[in-house]
């Protein structure tokens, strides 16, 4: 495709994956500027990006006043909040599907009964709203045995319970001690599956009434390592660094995975009339008997997204616009050969209790050597800095997850090196990362 106007683009967040989407955004000729709301430290400093905070007005309000002619909805709450629709009845095309679909994400129940209900291949699983009939079934059913809350978690609401004691555990306290609030009031019981997890995330374009051009693009297969700890020890994270690609997801197993949980996947948005046009992400579980979908996510992931969008060669301006434009089954998607390693920095403390405002440090130019690309989650601008100078010295720490290093290069062993160097050039205080990202048992298996 080609463009020859230059328009500007929203993309709504503040984490990695939306400065990775600004960033890859900022890249294509046909984009003038990319407003960010709110953005971060990282898209603060990067080229062609500004940050604007919301205060009184909406999102859309502040696209409308800024002439923005596409929106990108990074994260699960605004899309399970309604957002892409009203950027819609604005009248401006959106990245990321609209109420209905997002669901998916929002309600663990809901995306069981979906995938049961079109033949998804996924694990066994019971919803409870009752805390004790859930124990109940855990003491009839045995353990290991997945507890998840039913609501949107922020990572935190799956507890894999080895034993029955802690299953009745995690249920109680979900459901009674509300610790992810409203989220799990709620639960659904799964089957334990053995095997080790992959993400696959992809482009979907799916608009009621023009099933004809409907479509779901998967992106090469990522994989994050959700454990705090080398050797996929401690407690779950939001995640402590991705590769892609990955070497264990086979064509056969690919092709397995695009039969019995992509095709009916595609089918039920289009039965239930979903207007879904954005990403969506299929988390996998690698079986003996096949990939089986452990859950969706209606948008990118994090930090995979900072692992996959460094190989994408296709213009992601271009994809967005094929997306919302009913063109993408005409897009072919075009990767970079090679490997990406992107391991990522967190607070002292995380995923518990963790201090903020610690400034950082780098050797940008040693960075530079490597070729790595930072990206930034949890770290704003100093208010004490006179200007941004486009350099990480300007921010402090402001969340848990901080920063993500990607390299990427031919082989996965150069990415990895140079990853690694170039996380070696920054520091700020209690930074903390995982050593292993990609390497042989870091990746959590059942």
């Amino acid at each position: 495709m080609c463009y020859t106007y230059r328009m500007k683009i929203v993309v709504i967040g503040s984490g990695g994956r939306e400065h990775a989407i600004a960033w890859k955004l900022a890249q294509s000729q046909s984009v003038s500027q990319v407003v960010c709301i709110p953005g971060n430290g990282g898209t603060a400093l990067e080229n062609k990006c500004v940050n604007i905070a919301p205060g009184s007005e909406s999102p859309v309000d502040i696209a409308k006043r800024e002439g923005c002619e596409l929106a990108v909805i990074g994260p699960e709450d605004p899309l399970a909040e309604g957002l892409a629709d009203k950027f819609w009845e604005a009248g401006i095309p959106t990245v990321g599907p609209k109420k209905a679909g997002a669901q998916l994400e929002a309600s663990k129940d809901a995306a069981k009964q979906f995938m049961n209900k079109y033949g998804v291949a996924c694990a066994q699983s019971k919803t409870f709203t009752d805390a004790y009939e859930a124990i109940d079934y855990v003491k009839k059913h045995g353990a290991p045995i997945v507890i998840k809350a039913d609501g949107l978690a922020a990572g935190k609401g799956v507890v894999v319970a080895q034993t029955e004691d802690e299953a009745q555990a995690a249920i109680l306290d979900l459901m009674e001690n509300e610790r992810v609030g409203q989220a799990g009031k709620t639960v659904v019981v799964e089957d334990y599956l053995r095997g080790v997890e992959v993400s696959v995330l992809a482009a979907v374009s799916v608009e009621p009434g023009k099933e004809k051009d409907a479509c779901i693009i998967p992106f090469k297969c990522a994989r994050d390592h959700k454990r705090l700890g080398e050797h996929a020890t401690g407690p779950n994270t939001g995640g402590m660094g991705a590769i892609c690609p990955v070497e264990d997801f086979t064509k056969d197993i690919e092709a397995q995975f695009m039969k019995d949980i992509l095709e009916p996947t595609l089918k039920g948005f289009i039965a239930e009339k979903y207007d879904y046009r954005g990403f969506i992400f299929f988390g996998l579980m690698l079986t003996k008997d096949g990939p089986k979908c452990l859950e969706y996510n209606v948008r990118l992931g994090d930090p995979e997204t900072q692992a996959v969008l460094p190989l994408m060669e296709t213009d992601f301006a271009d994809l967005c616009k094929a997306i919302t434009d009913g063109t993408l089954k005409n897009l072919q998607i075009k990767w970079k050969d090679g490997f990406a390693v992107a391991p990522v920095a967190v607070s002292g403390g995380y995923p518990r209790d963790y201090k903020k405002g610690y400034p950082l440090t780098a050797r940008e130019e040693d960075i530079a050597a490597t070729g790595a690309k930072v990206f930034v989650a949890g770290a704003i601008v100093d208010r004490r800095a006179t200007h941004p100078s486009g350099n990480l010295a300007t921010l402090v720490t402001s969340g848990g997850r901080v920063l993500a290093c990607c390299a990427t290069a031919p082989t996965f062993q150069e990415a990895w090196d140079n990853a690694y160097k170039a996380m070696g050039c920054i520091r700020f205080q209690g930074m903390y990362y995982r050593k292993d990202i990609g390497l042989p048992g870091a990746a959590e298996s059942t």
